[in-house]
């Protein structure tokens, strides 16, 4: 009897883990970045800055696997969503937003 998966990540988590739907859930993030540079001409979009970003959306993993579980969010999905967002973000755009919340914390 073949199983039934609700949804994309319950297939995802069966296959390979909860490190495989990370993964991927990373390099989505990347990718979406990537084609959004792409589109607006910064870069090519099969060209050898493809081949950086998987590094980026490894790392990125990282940091949002232990980002979601200091926040302590227990739903899987929920954190692939953390982890893609941030993906997309890059380390820059975590390092932005990260200053942010440090100046308007140290303003009050």
């Amino acid at each position: 009897m073949p199983d039934k998966y609700n949804s994309l990540y319950e297939l995802l988590n069966a296959w390979g883990g909860g490190a495989l739907a990370t993964i991927i859930g990373a390099l989505l993030g990347r990718v979406m970045w990537h084609s959004s540079e792409a589109r607006k001409g910064h870069r090519k979009f099969f060209g050898a800055e493809l081949l950086w970003e998987f590094p980026v959306a490894i790392g990125m993993a990282l940091i949002g696997e232990g980002l979601a579980s200091y926040l302590g969010i227990n739903q899987p999905v929920v954190s692939t969503g953390l982890i893609a967002a941030l993906a997309y973000l890059g380390p820059r755009g975590v390092e932005a937003l990260l200053l942010r919340w440090f100046i308007k914390r140290q303003g009050t």
